[in-house]
């Protein structure tokens, strides 16, 4: 502009007339004068006529050229002209739509909490944030977009309606202290009283184990955090070991963690601790039951599942810190017997509850029960894998009747008993006259006669389960026999290869005839009973006073009839299991297992 000054002196202040369309006509009429040389040269005029006009012709020819060779603002105006015209302008929406109803306008929220409205920028911000750099400073700035301001939490009381309306008042409200968030709202979580949130733990608790459930669940607020720290949500726990590569142990630091982790457990939320159960544990099973007794004098029950390493120190522990234990599952574990021969011997007399696996100390724990270690034991189990293979414990049984004279339930899952004599023992007691179940169930041949079922349940009037499942020598005569009239299941089965094995062939309908009245589940897998004593057996149930109460029935391998079914399932409306594979008195389509109460409609229509 300096150079257009100076070659034109006439433009003056008119020709300027601002920002905008006025900078383009001062361009335009500088650099028309301007050009008037060049083209005077290109149409081939001398030069020594600007040659005689000295050194400033010269500087102008050169700003001329440099202002030819750039873009001219006139090109530069036009750019900004179409950038303001390709930004569309954005109208903001509103937070509601409105429909039309039947008799009323609806007004309906577009809003939500996760929703954010768009609205347009306020013209002028960014002037407003230059200024104050200008003015403070751009570290004093930053400083302060550092700096949040944290409202203060207040509590206040929020009255919670507890009652149905048109109760007393005085009785209808309750006050639940509030803490609202660090932006000075509340929330809805935050009013919720602990006391139902800890409700609403209960039922999680109860279906999925407090073991991880709470600790997640305690790290989401503050108010999560008291509620999962209630002692009643932590009266029965369940803990799993952390999973390990195969081939590689445990880190010293890991180790070290998780017995912080276990130790604070105990003391911070296992208070009013009832039931524990530790599974899959391979080392630290001493150290996990030695913190829990100590920590925890009304535990009653505790099952040690697959775990190895179990000493005498933890029943030590037991014995000496937690009185209410009534209940041991040690099924599946390697411990050592000595200890748990020891504990039964010292605090035997609290026991209700044994469960334990068959191994090379079992015959001595049996022992020191049948001397009458426990004589308040109400359950007993022993149990061995199935890929075991047969398998018999050496038992006297009088002295065990003797010994536990309030025995309810006594199982023997794949182990049969073997008759033992003793000393000082008389050879004919009163049995268990409070035996309700009993089990010598087998997945292979079983040597159990009816002798031996007649010494066990001779004094039996309250049985009500029998699973003899494998046991083929026993005879329908010897079950018809019992003292007990309200069986209500009675499981018999063969589930070995049966051709090899004589089983009886004829006397079933003195079962159903004795037991049609209270008989809920029969089971007769495989068993080689004739057509004419099935049908017997059949029409017993399906006439008796009982068979709306049957729930299952397993026929598979018998030889039972579509005329005997038919019978059965159009008296029995509770039905819900029924078994017909290999059943080769059926048709094809119809030998298979029958599910549900529709199922079994469906395949009456069928026989009819």
């Amino acid at each position: 502009m300096e150079g257009a000054d100076h070659h034109n002196p006439s433009l003056g202040p008119q020709s300027v007339v601002g920002f905008g369309d006025g900078r383009q006509e001062e361009v335009e009429s500088t650099s028309s004068e301007l050009l008037v040389p060049t083209d005077g040269l290109a149409n081939g005029n001398s030069t020594s006529d600007a040659a005689s006009k000295g050194p400033s012709n010269r500087t102008n020819k050169r700003s001329a050229l440099k202002r030819k060779s750039g873009p001219s603002t006139d090109s530069k105006a036009k750019l900004k002209a179409k950038r303001k015209k390709s930004k569309s302008t954005r109208t903001p929406r509103p937070n509601y739509t409105i429909e039309q109803g039947e008799d009323m306008l609806l007004i309906i929220s577009n809003v939500s909490q996760s929703d954010s409205v768009w609205r347009p920028k306020q013209k002028g911000r960014k002037k407003k944030i230059k200024t104050l750099v200008k003015k403070k400073g751009q570290e004093k700035i930053a400083k302060n977009k550092n700096k949040i301001k944290r409202v203060k939490p207040v509590r206040r009381n929020v009255i919670v309606n507890t009652q149905a309306e048109g109760s007393d008042p005085d009785h209808q409200i309750e006050q639940a202290t509030v803490t609202p968030s660090d932006d000075g709202t509340d929330r809805w979580g935050q009013r919720l009283p602990v006391e139902v949130l800890v409700n609403i733990f209960q039922y999680v608790v109860h279906r999925d184990g407090a073991v991880p459930f709470l600790c997640r669940v305690s790290r989401v607020c503050r108010l999560w955090n008291d509620a999962a720290s209630s002692p009643s949500l932590w009266r029965s726990v369940t803990m799993g070991y952390c999973w390990i590569e195969p081939g590689k142990s445990q880190l010293p630091k890991t180790e070290m963690r998780i017995k912080d982790t276990v130790s604070w457990i105990a003391q911070n939320r296992l208070s009013q601790l009832r039931e524990f159960s530790l599974c899959h544990w391979k080392k630290n099973v001493d150290y996990v039951v030695q913190v829990l007794s100590e920590s925890c004098p009304q535990l009653s029950s505790l099952k040690l599942s697959h775990c190895t390493g179990v000493t005498d120190r933890s029943f030590q522990s037991l014995a000496s810190h937690c009185k209410q234990l009534d209940s041991i599952d040690v099924q599946n574990s390697d411990v050592q017997g000595e200890g748990l021969v020891t504990f039964f011997e010292t605090s035997g007399h609290q026991i209700r509850r044994i469960l334990f696996s068959h191994g090379s100390k079992s015959e001595k724990l049996l022992t020191v029960i049948s001397k009458g270690c426990c004589p308040e034991l109400r359950s007993l189990a022993i149990n061995t894998n199935l890929n075991t293979g047969f398998s018999q414990l050496p038992i006297c049984i009088p002295a065990l009747q003797m010994g536990c004279p309030k025995l309810q339930v006594f199982s023997m899952m794949n182990v049969m008993p073997r008759a033992k004599t003793t000393r000082n023992v008389p050879t004919s007691t009163l049995g268990f006259p409070m035996l309700e179940e009993l089990c010598i169930a087998t997945s292979s041949v079983s040597f159990f006669t009816d002798q031996d079922l007649n010494s066990l349940l001779h004094g039996s009037p309250r049985l009500r389960v029998l699973d003899l499942r494998g046991c083929s020598r026993v005879t329908p005569t010897a079950l018809s026999a019992l003292p007990c009239e309200d069986l209500e299941c009675l499981f018999w089965g063969l589930y070995f290869n049966s051709t090899s094995v004589a089983s009886s062939k004829k006397g079933l309908h003195l079962l159903t005839q004795k037991w049609s009245r209270t008989l809920r589940e029969l089971d007769i897998t495989n068993h080689a009973f004739s057509e004419e004593d099935l049908e017997i057996t059949i029409g017993n149930l399906a006439l008796g006073e009982g068979v709306e109460g049957l729930r299952s029935l397993n026929l598979s391998g018998t030889k039972v009839t579509s005329q005997a079914l038919r019978l059965l399932i159009g008296h029995a409306v509770a039905l819900d299991y029924l078994n017909l594979s290999s059943c080769r008195y059926l048709l094809r389509g119809m030998k298979k297992l029958y599910r549900g109460q529709e199922n079994i409609r469906q395949l009456l229509d069928k026989l009819e």
